[in-house]
């Protein structure tokens, strides 16, 4: 247990921050729960969390059970972290916390969705859109829970787990990682990758980010025949984990896994031999070449960026300041599943009909919220959903 003297626990001189939180939890006399516990049982409770099953890892397959979604990554995340977590002495329950809300900010239909959505916030906002941002702002602002007293709050999770969210950007080159020292405001983040993970166990979820997806990718792509031209290429490139092509993702996991416990330190910092990196930089640039730019994947590209902009631009045409809610109302027969269930948002977070003035975000008579307020919402939408609202809009 290399890392149990730098781990997340009260003796770590950061430990009053880690804990903290922006408004303190409501208490009970028959809690058992430990800080980090109660934010992981929130998370699993919030309803982002269950709408992850609906929404696309890389594939869009909703037909086919077997091929990775993703929540299904996200517990991928889970049990990687924990096993590395516990091997090395760190905190498991703030790796668990941190690990399943990773990704609550991800948009329908994964990357691509993402890249359509920060293309129409840079449009009409002037910024940019991505997932591990819109998560923290889904924990700080939109996923509500009842309180004790039946009042509805934000999630409030504590310091630590809010910065594993947005901290825990997988797409990185470099080999050490180490925790900053900085406890910053996490309104700081501009960009991600931008700081460092605030603690070893925010650290361990972004490096297995990247871990859990690439061997399970190329599972899913050899499950759709996406690699029927390219496995004597993959074959050589995974002799690092697989010596005899038995093609299999635990090979890969179990490898890298391995290798990373038994090269890092807190004084080297969380990091591969010199093989795994190699390894994974090839294996990263593999799936980019045959999968993620696969001619295979550009119709639903097209098609994803259709249904998401038409969602968008229809709810735009609504927008009159204070008599917003009125247009929105007579357009209602039109598309009565869209209107009535982005009614339903707005009303929760704007400063219209809204007794509980801890959760209103916007401003109805800012036009620029309004769009904000828009992007929010199609964000948190499943695939299906989305797919369903686009039907309706372009429906008789």
């Amino acid at each position: 247990m290399k890392f149990d003297k730098v781990s997340a626990n009260p003796e770590n001189p950061k430990w009053k921050n880690m804990i903290s939180r922006q408004i303190p939890l409501y208490s009970r006399n028959n809690d058992i729960r430990s800080e980090f516990e109660r934010d992981y049982t929130r998370i699993i409770h919030s309803t982002a969390y269950r709408r992850l099953k609906h929404k696309t890892q890389v594939f869009f397959s909703p037909e086919n059970d077997h091929i990775c979604t993703r929540i299904e990554h996200v517990n991928h995340v889970d049990s990687i972290s924990y096993t590395i977590a516990n091997y090395l002495g760190l905190n498991t329950e703030l790796t668990k916390a941190i690990a399943v809300g990773h990704d609550l900010g991800h948009s329908p239909f994964g990357h691509q969705g993402e890249k359509i959505l920060s293309e129409i916030s840079q449009k009409y906002l002037n910024e940019t859109f991505w997932h591990e941002k819109n998560g923290l702002d889904f924990v700080d602002k939109i996923e509500l829970l009842e309180d004790d007293a039946k009042n509805k709050r934000t999630l409030d999770l504590t310091y630590a787990v809010r910065d594993g969210i947005i901290s825990h950007c997988g797409e990185v080159d470099e080999n050490s990682i180490r925790p900053r020292d900085e406890f910053i405001d996490l309104s700081k983040y501009t960009k991600p990758n931008q700081f460092a993970p605030y603690t070893w166990e925010g650290c361990v979820v972004k490096v297995v980010d990247k871990i859990s997806y690439i061997g399970r990718d190329i599972e899913d792509a050899i499950t759709l025949g996406i690699l029927d031209n390219h496995l004597d290429e993959l074959y050589k490139l995974l002799q690092f984990t697989v010596p005899d092509k038995r093609l299999n993702n635990t090979f890969i996991i179990n490898s890298l896994v391995y290798d990373l416990c038994n090269h890092s330190s807190p004084e080297k910092g969380l990091c591969f031999s010199n093989e795994a990196v190699e390894f994974m930089n090839k294996i990263k640039a593999f799936n980019y070449k045959n999968i993620y730019f696969s001619d295979r994947l550009k119709p639903s590209n097209k098609y994803f960026d259709l249904v998401l902009n038409e969602i968008f631009n229809t709810l735009c045409k609504f927008y009159k300041g204070k008599d917003t809610l009125r247009e929105l109302d007579k357009y209602k027969k039109y598309y009565p599943m869209l209107i009535d269930s982005f009614i339903d948002w707005i009303k929760t977070y704007w400063n219209i009909d809204n007794n509980n003035t801890d959760i209103v975000i916007f401003d109805i008579e800012n036009e620029k919220d309004y769009y904000k307020g828009i992007i929010y919402y199609i964000s948190g939408m499943t695939d299906n959903f989305a797919i369903e609202m686009y039907n309706e809009i372009i429906g008789f």
